[in-house]
């Protein structure tokens, strides 16, 4: 029997408030205001010079999957999709219903289960409870092959309300990643979109 918690912290609340149905409402009423509508230009520009198409590829929180189409017409081959808000799953899988290269799942990240040698990052990571953000590094790491790599971008700003969002730092993240990847590039992102200029880090982290 689990223990009944009589003081939640706020970290619990948020846990539990972010779970699939607060995400699969924010679908289902069109509350998507993370959503850009194209393709990270970050990640399309390391993506224009990674060699391997055929790495096995997986997109966490993959939402409309602009980046798994940039990918397709750019000749990849092996790409994974996941999300837990079913609304979302039931719209990138209609999407990609003709490429037998995507494949979409609907699981919870930290459940699921592979072996990448890319994962791209794009508003995933900030949309985790911060308490999480210690296994979110480690399932990354777990689901990475040998020299596997974790590339994309994550916010530079710390944030006025209450998440999500939620934000961080430069200090902050080479501290949380350090242990587990070799931290090859993280600085300021120069080719952001414009409303979030300035405000995010490009990083390519390489698993230990």
């Amino acid at each position: 029997m689990n223990k009944k918690i009589e003081n939640p912290s706020v970290d619990q609340q948020l846990n539990s408030t972010l779970d699939p149905a607060y995400w699969n409402s924010k679908w289902q009423d069109n509350q998507i205001g993370w959503d850009i509508g194209y393709a990270s230009p970050a990640i399309c520009a390391y993506m224009d010079q990674y060699p391997n198409k055929d790495a096995q590829i997986l997109i966490a929180g993959c939402g409309n999957a602009y980046e798994a189409a940039y990918l397709l017409e750019h000749g990849f081959k092996h790409i994974t999709l996941i999300d837990f808000a079913p609304e979302a799953i039931k719209r990138v899988a209609a999407k990609f219903a003709d490429h037998a290269t995507v494949n979409v799942v609907c699981t919870d990240f930290f459940e699921h289960e592979g072996q990448y040698d890319l994962l791209l990052e794009q508003t995933f990571f900030c949309a985790i409870a911060p308490d999480r953000r210690a296994d979110y590094v480690q399932k990354v790491s777990s689901l990475l092959k040998p020299d596997g790599r974790l590339v994309g971008v994550l916010f530079d700003q710390l944030f006025a309300n209450p998440g999500p969002p939620f934000g961080g730092d430069l200090v902050s993240y080479q501290k949380l990643f350090a242990p587990h990847f070799i931290l090859q590039t993280i600085e300021k992102c120069y080719n952001s979109i414009k409303p979030r200029a300035g405000k995010e880090v490009f990083v390519n982290f390489l698993k230990r």
